[in-house]
C-alpha cells in the first residue's frame, strides 16, 4: 500500500542537559505572542472600549487559563485513573499532556472573570479572543503532528502516512487537516469578518462563528 514517509523530526528543539525545549511547547508560547498582539489590533477597531493595556494584561490570564485548563482538562478527560493513583504525576508537565477542549474551557472562565473584574463587555472582549485563538489552533495542530499524535483513521489515499505510533498501517494526517480548517481557514473567516463587516459592531457573532466553524472543523 502506497503512503507518505512520516517527517521523523525530533519532538525536542535542543536540549541542554535536563532543560528541553519541545517543538510543542514552543508552539504555545509562539501562539500566545502572536494572538496578543492581533488582539490589540483589534481592540483599536473595536467599540466596546477595550484598549490595548487591557489585552496587555487579560494574556496573561489567558495564559493562565490555557495551562491550568489544559492541564485539568488532560487529567480529568484522558486519564484521570492513572492520575488518580499518582498525583503527583499531576504537576509533571514537562513529561506532555494537555487539552485542547480544556484549555479552551479554561480561557473561557479566564475571559469571563477579567471582564468582570475590568467591568468591560464579555461578550465584546470574546468576539476579540476567538478571533485570534486560531492562531495557536493552527501551531498547536503542526505540533501535535510533529510529535506524530492524534492521527487519524487507516486509510489508503496517496497522502496517508504510517506513524510510529500508530501501528503499520498507513492513516490519515488529521493533524494537518485541523490545522488547515480550525487554524488557517478559521482564521481567515474571522478576519474577514472583522475587517471587511462590522462583525465587532455585533457582540457575539465572531463567537458564535468561531464556535460553530471550530465544531464544523
Amino acid at each position: 500500500m502506497f503512503a507518505l514517509a512520516f517527517p521523523n523530526i525530533d519532538p525536542i528543539l535542543f536540549q541542554i542537559g535536563p532543560f528541553a525545549i519541545r517543538w510543542y511547547a514552543l508552539a504555545y508560547v509562539v501562539g500566545i505572542l502572536l494572538a496578543w498582539r492581533y488582539m490589540i489590533r483589534l481592540a483599536r477597531r473595536s467599540p466596546a472600549g477595550i484598549e490595548a493595556r487591557d489585552i496587555d494584561d487579560y494574556i496573561v490570564w489567558a495564559t493562565i487559563g490555557i495551562i491550568l485548563g489544559g492541564r485539568i482538562g488532560y487529567v480529568m478527560f484522558y486519564r484521570p485513573g492513572y492520575f488518580l493513583e499518582n498525583p503527583l504525576q499531576i504537576f509533571a508537565m514537562w513529561q506532555g499532556g494537555m487539552s485542547s477542549h480544556g484549555g479552551m474551557l479554561g480561557v473561557l472562565i479566564a475571559t469571563f472573570l477579567f471582564a468582570r473584574r475590568r467591568k468591560i463587555g464579555f461578550v465584546a472582549l470574546g468576539d476579540i479572543v476567538v478571533a485570534g485563538a486560531p492562531i495557536g489552533l493552527f501551531l498547536g495542530r503542526v505540533a501535535n503532528f510533529v510529535n506524530g499524535e492524534l492521527f487519524g483513521r487507516a486509510s489508503d489515499v496517496p497522502w496517508a502516512m504510517v506513524f510510529p505510533h500508530g501501528g503499520p498501517v498507513p492513516r490519515h494526517p488529521s493533524q494537518l487537516y485541523q490545522a488547515g480548517l480550525e487554524g488557517l481557514a478559521l482564521f481567515a473567516l474571522l478576519a474577514w469578518l472583522a475587517y471587511r463587516t462590522r462583525a465587532l459592531e455585533r457582540p457575539g457573532l465572531l463567537g458564535g462563528v468561531f464556535f460553530v466553524g471550530y465544531g464544523v472543523s
